[in-house]
């Protein structure tokens, strides 16, 4: 019987980073039975051990050429800034038909880091699941978080259709509605759905803190449902959100223009009374909400969906 005949889509899966897209990943194919083996490698040795401790992955080994080894697919889980030179590191030990992906935010980028060093016979599928919270590290990984959420593939030029198949198997069977997209495209679409409005979330809770200085502290005991919500999601990684506002340069900086633009036209609303032009635009965008619940991308439970304190 083949592995992908009894559930497995991998015989072997090297995780390269052990964040909470690794973790995650780990967790849902153990769940689903994708995968024989799963070894993971991260550059911390703190990490290493606390992964070895909470049992995260089969084998954690203590360098990525050791993880990669005779892998059937390799997943880069690590900041976009760094996805080039992990990949020149392990790429004379990769097996001859495996698969090279990666679980970053910027895909343009990430194709002109990684595919140069891709070795005659591997197949390279990029990927973006978009999925995650504000925690990072591996203890913050769950099975569950990549259900219902998207994943998008974006394969380069010539890659063979059956490696982004069975990529797009395990996607699957971690629980992911699956696409395929361009990389320009993807860079653009995620300018504008995750790029900047965590550049603005930044920005507003940056703004705050330097009211909170002068209020003493009432900003952030005071803080209302707008702002808490401001404040999760600038609490993501630091390190994975400068690569990808460096990495993702153009189209960001696209976005972040028209929203200026908007933000003036709202103040000019505000400035000159127009009420009409407030209350037409609060309604095209509460629009665009009800259509992200319908999608079944997110809840309408009261206060997002929260577990209140009793």
């Amino acid at each position: 019987m083949s592995s992908q005949e009894n559930g497995q889509v991998y015989g072997r899966v090297a995780l390269i980073g052990l964040g909470l897209i690794a973790s995650s990943m780990f967790w849902a194919m153990k769940r689903a039975g994708l995968a024989g083996e799963v070894t993971g490698y991260a550059r911390s040795e703190e990490t290493r051990a606390t992964a070895r401790k909470i049992g995260l992955c089969d084998r954690v080994c203590d360098s990525a050429r050791d993880a990669v080894k005779d892998a059937d697919l390799v997943v880069l889980c690590v900041p976009v800034g760094a996805m080039g030179p992990v990949m020149e590191e392990i790429a004379p030990v990769l097996k001859p038909g495996a698969t090279v992906s990666d679980v970053g935010s910027v895909k343009r980028h990430v194709i002109e880091a990684v595919q140069p060093h891709i070795p005659e016979g591997v197949h390279f599928v990029p990927a973006h699941p978009l999925a995650g919270t504000e925690h990072s590290g591996p203890e913050s990984g769950f099975a569950e978080l990549f259900d219902n959420r998207w994943s998008l593939l974006v394969p380069v030029e010539g890659t063979d259709p059956a490696a982004t198949a069975r990529l797009r198997a395990l996607w699957e069977g971690m629980g992911a509605n699956v696409d395929e997209m361009d990389a320009d495209h993807h860079d653009l679409v995620l300018a504008v759905t995750s790029h900047t409005p965590h550049l603005i979330a930044y920005t507003m809770v940056g703004v705050a803190d330097d009211l909170r200085r002068v209020t003493d502290s009432e900003v952030i005991k005071y803080s209302a449902a707008g702002f808490r919500d401001f404040t999760r999601i600038a609490a993501s990684d630091p390190t994975m959100w400068r690569d990808v506002f460096l990495t993702n340069k153009d189209a960001t900086l696209e976005i972040l223009g028209r929203f200026t633009e908007e933000l003036f036209a709202l103040q000019r609303a505000i400035r000159t009374g127009d009420g009409a032009h407030l209350h037409d635009y609060f309604t095209r965008t509460r629009a665009i909400r009800r259509g992200i619940i319908e999608a079944g991308q997110d809840t309408d439970a009261p206060d997002f969906g929260r577990v209140q304190k009793k």
